[in-house]
């Protein structure tokens, strides 16, 4: 299968000009190894026990080939992430090392963090731009930078071209495959999570069932910010049973170390901010959304039809959520999402600089957009009127444009870095 030029290759090639060791870490299947592998002079592959057994043998990589090392699901062999500190400590030339994991180390292991020696990126499934569906028009680096003055263009794709996107995943090796293939391996995605990778960490599902209603509960909540507890009173297994509160706990954790779950935080500024009342839940979202359909059994024409009619919107904010991170990871710039504590004013994702400088973000699930629709990014822009570069609507609409209020109008198909 051809390699599709991802977001996070322009910040790799910049680190690896400097950094001695990059950590890309992210779910299963994005297309890490891949990506790493395109830098990397020689691999070891540490989820093979014959590959594993030679890195054991040599943890100061004393026999190592010259040129960058790809340590490959590094998390199979803790150890290797203090061996590869320690190289970096005695003067490791820049572009020694890459390792690529789909899940944190477990708590308690001992693995030192590795900060300030270790730089570690996140690598999720592919944004909508990286998927070659249109070229994008619209800059969101540009947008922040304050230089974006006209957006323009026009998207060829329809509603039902975003639900397709939505249920056929960014997944590199599921997105291309037709719909039925698609959710068979989406469904072989989530039992591997459930069967391997979860005791790969630790922790033994004993009841799989419960878990996957626990899941469908969280992807119902995609794109919202509803309690854990309101989760919990959604998770009923088949026989009736529904789990302890310290059960979906534990749930939460293995899978958010697996970065199967990839909440968005609540935004709290980096300056000095004019809000007082904010609240500080975090908005939902699974690592894909097509994980989240699949999970509640909508199909493409689900979502076009009154099935899926409940999800439609909250599902294209997760496939929105999941491009504006992609492309703001690359960017070393925070995502957020801003709500007050009375629920008067929402924004639906904040995109912060280092400098400070902000992006407010609405996602809307319409053709047009009206005067209702920009009202909260208007009040952000009012409160932060030094900060603020740009706001923007990301709609399912066909045209590019700035509203007189100086709203830009973009196509979600058109966003890009």
């Amino acid at each position: 299968m051809e390699y599709r030029l991802r977001s996070i290759d322009a910040q790799l090639d910049e680190l690896l000009t400097y950094e001695s060791a990059v950590a890309i870490d992210g779910p299963k299947g994005v297309g890490k190894t891949e990506t790493a592998r395109r830098r990397a002079g020689h691999s070891w592959h540490l989820d093979d026990e014959a590959e594993r057994a030679v890195v054991q043998a040599d943890p100061k990589f004393e026999g190592a080939p010259a040129g960058t090392l790809l340590l490959d699901e590094w998390q199979h062999y803790p150890p290797i992430w203090d061996s590869v500190r320690r190289r970096v400590d005695e003067g490791a030339p820049p572009a020694r090392f890459l390792l690529t994991g789909s899940a944190s180390p477990a708590p308690g292991n001992g693995t030192h963090s590795g900060a300030g020696r270790i730089t570690s990126v996140r690598m999720r499934p592919m944004a909508l731009h990286e998927r070659g569906a249109e070229d994008p028009a619209v800059s969101l680096s540009e947008m922040l930078r304050g230089k974006a003055d006209q957006p323009s263009g026009e998207s060829v794709l329809s509603a039902s071209d975003y639900y397709t996107a939505i249920t056929q995943s960014g997944f590199p090796g599921i997105c291309t495959l037709p719909p039925q293939g698609a959710q068979r391996r989406l469904e072989a995605y989530l039992r591997r999570i459930v069967d391997k990778e979860m005791p790969d960490q630790g922790y033994a599902v004993r009841r799989p069932e419960t878990l996957r209603c626990w899941l469908t509960a969280y992807a119902a909540a995609s794109s919202q910010t509803a309690s854990y507890s309101s989760i919990l009173d959604s998770t009923t297994s088949g026989d009736g049973y529904q789990p302890a509160k310290t059960t979906t706990i534990a749930y939460r954790d293995q899978l958010t170390q697996l970065r199967l779950l990839d909440p968005v935080p609540a935004w709290s500024p980096a300056l000095n901010s004019p809000f007082k009342w904010l609240q500080f839940a975090p908005k939902h979202q699974l690592a894909d959304p097509g994980l989240a359909a699949h999970l509640l059994g909508l199909t493409a024409q689900d979502l076009g039809g009154s099935k899926g009619a409940a999800m439609a919107g909250h599902l294209f904010e997760s496939l929105a959520t999941l491009s504006v991170r992609v492309i703001a990871e690359a960017m070393d710039a925070r995502v957020g999402h801003l709500r007050t504590k009375a629920g008067r004013q929402e924004v639906d994702l904040i995109v912060e600089a280092f400098d400070g400088s902000v992006v407010g973000v609405e996602v809307k699930l319409s053709a047009h957009v009206t005067d209702e629709h920009v009202k909260h990014l208007r009040w952000l822009r009012e409160q932060m009127p030094d900060r603020v570069s740009d706001v923007m609507v990301l709609y399912s609409g066909k045209h590019a444009y700035r509203r007189s209020d100086g709203v830009a109008v973009v196509p979600l198909s058109l966003l890009g870095d």
